[in-house]
């Protein structure tokens, strides 16, 4: 009788161990999904990490949106980094080890990093699905309705609209569910957590805007053919950073029948819909701090020149800061040749780079 074996290959068994993450975003887990696996099999879901019961129900149900939102979830990551990589916290923590079974203290606490990672989470799953709708990647929705408006003079609906409504249905059924069990931490982290998804998926709403093609003889604009589409995940994660810095501390406290949140310092206004909110303050993220989340600033690149938050005096935390130096090697002196290709040099430059101590 032949011998089975139990040993799980590497990629499976990293996939399970990121499945014990404890927290409402846990689902961000799934950018470590290894991009060979696909997901066109019921069982493939046991196999996705960090889903909470209803969202494997969804999984199960839905097969083909898994795809998506495994896409969204790379897309977080991708989008939080590169929108805080002139700041001291640099969204580094969302990007777990795969041997970790929880996320750092810095997005794991109610605080206004978390806020910032919530709602932008939000955003980007509805996002996505919105526009795999467009592409034709899912079989379940199309292009979003026409306007009902009756568009100006040499302008003409067409095109295929980005389905928003689609997008949120979905991105919020799968988004908030870890925040809708009975065992989802406290109460009041599961205020601040929907209450700052939602604001993510205002500023989603916000970012359709009208889109536009021109036709007409000679490269002329006589008529536009336009349809609805969403802006760029980095221009709508760009407003959320406006909103993260600007974010309200709140307390959660009795408002009539029930407790509700409320701004810790001005509690004669109710939470705005529109303002991200936070219930711990954080750290300045200068050294590394485990225990609220911090990995410091040491080794982080700076800018000289700067008087921004990416300046050496701030990113720093006032320590100094190391020169070095590196070589760039760039395509330089191109000449176009008819027709129709460009040929270029090598050309080397030294620039002078600069990391806090």
């Amino acid at each position: 009788m032949k011998k089975t074996s139990n040993t799980l290959p590497l990629c499976l068994l990293t996939i399970l161990l990121l499945s014990q993450i404890c927290s409402g975003i846990k689902w961000l887990a799934l950018s470590h999904t290894p991009t060979s696996l696909h997901i066109n099999q019921t069982q493939h879901c046991k196999l996705l990490p960090g889903l909470v019961s209803s969202q494997a129900q969804l999984c199960r149900s839905n097969l083909e949106l898994m795809q998506t939102i495994i896409s969204a979830a790379r897309e977080v990551k991708k989008t939080c980094q590169k929108t805080f990589a002139d700041m001291r916290w640099n969204c580094s923590s969302i990007d777990i080890p795969s041997d970790s079974s929880r996320y750092r203290p810095d997005l794991d606490r109610g605080t206004r990093e978390s806020a910032f990672v919530y709602a932008l989470s939000a955003a980007a799953i509805s996002h996505t699905i919105a526009q795999a709708c467009t592409s034709g990647d899912l079989r379940l929705c199309s292009c979003g309705p026409i306007p009902g408006e009756i568009p100006e003079p040499g302008y003409r609906w067409g095109g295929c609209a980005d389905n928003l409504h689609y997008g949120l249905v979905m991105g919020s059924k799968f988004s908030d569910a870890p925040m809708k069990m009975k065992k989802a931490g406290s109460h009041a982290n599961k205020l601040m957590h929907l209450h700052n998804s939602e604001v993510g998926r205002q500023a989603l709403r916000d970012a359709l805007v009208m889109k536009c093609k021109c036709h007409g003889v000679s490269g002329s604009c006589s008529i536009r053919t336009c349809w609805r589409g969403l802006q760029d995940l980095k221009d709508i994660a760009i407003d959320l950073k406006t909103k993260y810095l600007s974010a309200t501390k709140v307390v959660h406290r009795p408002m009539g029948t029930r407790k509700q949140l409320v701004p810790k310092d001005i509690d004669i206004r109710p939470v705005r819909e529109n303002e991200l909110v936070y219930l711990q303050s954080s750290p300045d993220f200068c050294a590394k701090n485990d225990k609220l989340g911090s990995v410091g600033t040491q080794d982080r690149q700076c800018n000289k020149t700067s008087i921004g938050s990416d300046s050496c005096d701030m990113m720093c935390c006032g320590r100094g800061y190391n020169p070095y130096t590196e070589k760039l090697v760039e395509r330089c002196h191109c000449k176009y040749h008819w027709c129709c290709y460009v040929t270029c040099k090598k050309c080397e430059r030294i620039v002078e780079r600069y990391v806090c101590k």
